[in-house]
């Protein structure tokens, strides 16, 4: 993993917030210990934040690339990385206490990025505030999607699966054929419902369209989303049934039409489940890791658990909403470490609904 080194020139210095240290007193190195077995961290080891953190170590500074809450750091050919607790080798050099670790608040970056251009819109800092009435947030929100997409950058929707029981995955299903959605994070639920509504018109048995695929009411018919599974089952993979007619609308018809990466993270809940369901969990965090440490904004809808599990592996630089129409969702976004998460409380439906008008310049 490739690791940034920060020499101690003025220039360097302040850009880690840090004044120059020349004629002051030593600054003090971080201090390592072995791991003494695979999967085992050392007694002491340093807890990462998900903010950007330096170590100081042989005087100079190191920069692990990525930045992750509740990771150890290890040390390595004078180069420094996060290391999760499962991923620690025996033997492996690892940070243990404070000293000579150094943390980077986005603040400080976002105060940075202001004195070197005050003119120049940012989707970084542009303002979604939950001190602001709903309609504005939306706007904010829009404004700032806009802006990513004019960039070419990663915009990941982590969604439950209320977003079609409430109708609503005709919005997200717009917002990826516009180029507003370049990942999707969510389990085998919502795609397992998306589908059983666009080929059955249900969503856990109810009906959310006013047919179904043969022209009949879908009105008392039951295990939809059985049979659903079923035929993706059959035609080897959503990608597959996308290709063979099988699905021909929907929100992960879309993403395979518009080459949109989705991770579906399974569970022990799940029926099924789906073929393209990762089954095992330490796999589908690794993939939700890897779309969320390369995500600009990460915009959570109406899944408590997903979204609590993107904030566990999101750097704090990234801009994200949860939007949920349940408050405990939002607040325990904010008190596991996601800080710098805007929370929404309303229908994600209402929500998509507007959002996408502004994007679309409907309203």
């Amino acid at each position: 993993m490739q690791t940034q080194k920060l020499a101690d020139h003025d220039h360097r210095a302040e850009e880690i917030g840090e004044r120059d240290y020349e004629g002051q007193q030593k600054i003090e190195e971080v201090q390592t210990r072995s791991a003494p077995a695979n999967g085992v961290l050392p007694e002491g080891f340093y807890v990462t934040t998900n903010k950007e953190t330096l170590v100081r170590y042989q005087n100079k500074w190191l920069k692990p690339e990525l930045a992750e809450m509740d990771c150890a750091i290890k040390i390595e050919n004078g180069e420094a990385e996060l290391v999760a607790i499962t991923e620690v080798q025996t033997g492996d050099e690892i940070v243990v206490g404070s000293r000579g670790v150094k943390t980077i608040s986005q603040e400080e970056k976002v105060k940075k990025k202001e004195r070197e251009s005050e003119d120049d819109f940012d989707f970084m800092s542009s303002e979604v505030s939950a001190e602001r009435s709903k309609g504005e947030q939306i706007a904010s929100i829009a404004e700032a999607l806009k802006s990513i997409r004019e960039q070419d950058g990663n915009i990941t929707v982590v969604g439950g699966p209320a977003i079609v029981h409430t109708g609503a995955q005709k919005y997200l299903a717009e917002m990826i054929r516009g180029g507003y959605v370049t990942s999707l994070l969510t389990g085998n639920a919502l795609a397992v419902h998306d589908i059983e509504s666009a080929i059955f018109g249900t969503a856990l048995d109810s009906c959310v369209k006013e047919r179904s695929e043969d022209g009949d009411s879908c009105e008392g018919q039951r295990g939809m989303h059985m049979r659903a599974i079923n035929k993706i089952r059959a035609a080897g993979s959503i990608e597959e049934a996308v290709e063979k007619g099988v699905l021909d609308e929907g929100v992960m018809y879309e993403a395979v039409r518009n080459d949109v990466e989705y991770i579906l993270a399974g569970s022990i809940r799940d029926d099924g489940p789906l073929p393209d369901t990762i089954t095992d969990t330490m796999e589908a965090q690794q993939e939700m890791r890897r779309i969320a440490q390369n995500s600009d904004f990460v915009l959570m809808l109406a899944t408590m658990l997903h979204s609590i599990a993107t904030g566990n592996v999101m750097p704090a630089r990234v801009q994200s909403v949860c939007v949920d129409i349940n408050t405990d969702a939002v607040t325990k976004l904010a008190d596991r470490g996601s800080a710098q998460a805007t929370g929404m409380v309303t229908d994600v439906e209402l929500f998509l609904n507007a959002l996408t008008d502004e994007l679309f310049s409907r309203s």
